[in-house]
């Protein structure tokens, strides 16, 4: 993998819910997203308010991957019988730049969780990521960097 020396756009998100109605935001409010989980209907849809006409594409694969690396953190909590604090959220900032005449993405994944152990939430962050199809599909195509931040 290489390393962007130029970075063009970063797309961030901070989602706050692994329950359907959760939200995805980016910081600027350019992209809010109303989650849902898989298989719950038509009418539950995921739904995007994007207030800006184009959010970016680094914003709208960042908000996809929070929602869905949020999602998880609740199914891996659950089946390690940890009880998560209210306040927690997954933020994602996926930058896109170019290294000579190459264009590449580069990711960093937060998981914030306080109050918790800072070893457990280690621990979590990186079951969670190792489930998340998104983290699957780029894992070793492009650096990714996880952190868990409990104070």
């Amino acid at each position: 993998m290489s390393k962007i020396q130029n970075v063009f756009s970063t797309g961030k998100t901070h989602t706050t819910s692994a329950v359907p109605g959760g939200i995805a935001r980016s910081p600027e409010a350019k992209l809010n997203i109303n989650m849902s989980a898989p298989g719950t209907g038509a009418a539950d849809a995921l739904t995007l308010n994007a207030v800006d006409a184009h959010p970016t594409a680094e914003k709208m694969f960042a908000g996809a991957w929070s929602g869905c690396l949020m999602a998880i953190t609740g199914v891996v909590a659950k089946s390690k019988k940890l009880v998560l604090p209210p306040e927690t959220a997954v933020g994602v900032e996926v930058d896109m730049g170019i290294t000579g005449s190459e264009f590449f993405l580069q990711a960093r994944i937060t998981l914030l969780a306080p109050g918790i152990d800072q070893k457990v939430a280690d621990d979590l962050l990186h079951a969670v990521d190792q489930m998340c199809p998104y983290s699957k599909s780029t894992r070793g195509n492009i650096d990714v960097v996880l952190k868990a931040v409990t104070a």
